[in-house]
Order: C-alpha cells, then structure tokens, then sequence
C-alpha cells in the first residue's frame, strides 16, 4: 500500500521538509519564501510529522490538532493579508508542541532500531536537525513574550523576519556549543533556556548517537561472521 511505502520513507521525508525550511531561502527570494513559502513549508512538515507518528494512535490526534491550527493561522492570515509577526506567537507556540512530540517520537523509533540501516541514519540526522528547530521555537517564543531578552539580534528595524533569521542561527550554534558571542541571552529565562538547549545538544550526541553507532558496528560485525 502507498500509506505504508511512504511509512518506510518517513524520516527521509521529515528530514526533506527540515532541510527545506533551513535552507529554502538560499534558492527563493528573500520576501517570497518567509511570507509564503516558510509559513507552507511548515505546514508540510507537519503532514510528515503526521506520517511518522501515524502508528502511535494515542498522539496522532494530538498532531493533527495542531496541524488544524496551524493551518487556520496560516489560512486567517493570508486571507486578511496579516503581517507574519501578528500572530507569530500563536505560530511558535503550535510549532514547539508539535516539534517537542515529534523529536520525542524520532528518538524513541530510532533507539528502538534493531538493525541500522539508512532510514535510521536520517532519523538519526532528523532528531539533530528537530531539537535546533525546538530551540528556535523555544527563544523565539522567549523573545516575543519578554523582548530584548537576546542582545544582538539583527531586528533591521522593525523586520520580524530578520529577527527569526538571527535566532534560527543562534539556535543551531548554541546546539553545537560554537557560540561565537554575537548573540547574548541577558535575562534568567533566556540563559537557562541555552544551559537547557547546549546540555541537549551534548547528551544526543554522546548518548544516542553513540548507541546508534555501536548498534551498527555490532551489527556490520555478525553479518560479516
């Protein structure tokens, strides 16, 4: 059946749609791909994220839920011609719980593995790429509830696109502890929320990439015997 091939692909499909949204705007215009593309996009990966968890029925509901709502906010906004940033909050929060649930499910799947093969090595690679878009979620929602919490974010006047932009970055190099500085949290909240992210970063790293490479040494090493 189609449902259950697409099933098979399903972390190639996640980590399609992440890769998209990261990189998107280095093939579209600037302004076409955040306010059209982007707000699409997110929506697509959401519908993944409704594949991959489409055989754990107690989260299913809870997935589509928030696929509803983040299809009426993108609905409601485009028909009223509504600035992205009006209900950006409503987004990120839609965005968080559903990524939480997702990077959760990805984990359990792919430390269930038996064997590793390359559909766990995208889930693996997807897992990585949904905790930097968990933090992403996780300090823009800061930011929009206590502005100014991050110093040295490129707001270029009042462009909420900008802002995203700079803190889409500072997610992922807080996730792989580089943190070159030119971004600040400068308030409690906003400081235990990048502790939280980099400790993150670190135990999957050790943890569950490790376990995943030791599960596939020792399965290279019986099939060789």
């Amino acid at each position: 059946m189609m449902i259950n091939k697409l099933y098979n692909k399903r972390f190639e499909i996640f980590l399609a749609a992440q890769l998209f949204l990261l990189f998107g705007s280095l093939l579209f215009p600037n302004q076409f791909f955040e306010n059209v593309l982007h707000p699409l996009i997110y929506l697509c990966s959401m519908a993944a994220g409704i594949l991959l968890i489409s055989k754990q029925k107690k989260m299913i509901w809870l997935i589509v839920g928030l696929f509803l709502t983040g299809l009426i906010i993108f609905g409601f906004d485009i028909a009223l011609k509504i600035p992205i940033s009006k209900n950006a909050l409503y987004r990120f929060l839609v965005y968080f719980i559903f990524y939480i649930v997702v990077a959760w499910n990805i984990v359990k799947q792919v430390w269930k593995a038996k064997t590793v093969n390359k559909n766990v090595i995208m889930g693996l690679i997807s897992g990585y790429i949904s905790l930097g878009f968990l933090a992403f979620f996780l300090f823009m929602t800061i930011e929009l509830i206590y502005p100014g919490a991050f110093s040295g974010l490129n707001s270029d006047g009042a462009f909420f696109e900008s802002k995203s932009d700079s803190m889409l970055y500072f997610a992922y190099i807080t996730l792989l502890t580089i943190g070159y500085g030119e971004i600040v949290p400068v308030i409690p909240i906003a400081q235990k929320a990048v502790i939280l992210v980099g400790l993150t970063g670190q135990f999957y790293m050790v943890i569950i990439t490790a376990v995943i490479i030791e599960k596939y040494i020792r399965h290279s090493t019986s099939k060789k015997e």
